[in-house]
């Protein structure tokens, strides 16, 4: 069941509204005492319907919740769909310059803190959720990406595992690694990051890219989960096909 509501962030849109949707399993509405780990997402309207989904296609993780029974509450918020680079903003942790776009002013940080501090707060409050670090999760694509390895780096008090689909490493490479040597990490964090064959060549050097991020995280004692998507690209459908390995790695226990 996915449930769909209209939120406002008044620190990033004011009174705007954007979508806000709820994947509950189907035991929530018949074992009332249970509660659930959740997995943030970004891109929200990307998630679960391909009538939201800015190219017609969605990831389907509605479609793969149900059908492998996994128990698991998912929360994904729709992004800022301004054409003034609203989404690259706010999933954006640093400002950086673009050759095509100018400068872009990062505003990762007060998305995070928005969604730690308000969002969240209003979700474990509102649904049977377990809200500890151990059981709070977040999960993204390309910018959404890069975010949820800035989430699990910068706020691993409150994430313990993320998925970094297509990360968007490209944009300020040498800020990632700094941020990750800085990174005060427990030792149980877990990251699955990959990327697509086909998309490697889209930024220049991204293979040597991409690959001294997965070294330095290995470095700082991150369990990672690695590796490059043979025929992947940078859409829905691809991240859509490797949803059984990043659940996996988010969900794995010995």
């Amino acid at each position: 069941m996915v449930n769909t509501w209209d939120i406002t962030i008044p620190e990033l849109t004011g009174d705007e509204t954007r979508r806000a949707y709820i994947y509950l399993p189907e035991s929530y509405n018949y074992e009332p005492d249970r509660h659930y780990p959740v997995l943030y997402m970004f891109d929200g309207h990307n998630v679960f319907f391909d009538s939201h989904a800015t190219y017609g296609k969605c990831w389907g993780m509605k479609e793969y919740m149900d059908y492998t029974n996994t128990q698991m509450i998912i929360v994904a918020v729709e992004c800022n769909h301004s054409p003034d680079n609203g989404r690259l903003q706010e999933y954006s942790p640093f400002t950086f310059k673009d050759p095509r776009l100018g400068t872009i002013t990062g505003r990762g940080k007060e998305t995070m803190e928005w969604l730690i501090h308000t969002f969240k707060a209003d979700i474990d409050s509102r649904f049977r959720t377990l809200p500890d670090r151990e059981h709070t999760y977040i999960a993204g694509s390309s910018m959404g990406g890069l975010m949820s390895l800035y989430a699990v780096l910068e706020y691993n008090s409150v994430f313990s595992r993320a998925a970094a689909l297509s990360p968007s490493v490209w944009i300020s490479t040498a800020k990632i690694i700094a941020l990750i040597k800085n990174s005060s990490l427990d030792p149980n964090t877990v990251v699955y990051m990959d990327y697509g064959s086909r998309e490697i060549n889209f930024h220049p050097n991204m293979r040597q890219k991409f690959g001294r991020v997965a070294s330095q995280l290995l470095a700082n004692g991150v369990m990672l989960d690695c590796r490059i998507v043979p025929g992947g690209n940078h859409c829905e459908a691809t991240w859509e096909k490797q949803i059984p390995f990043f659940m996996n790695t988010l969900l794995y226990e010995p």
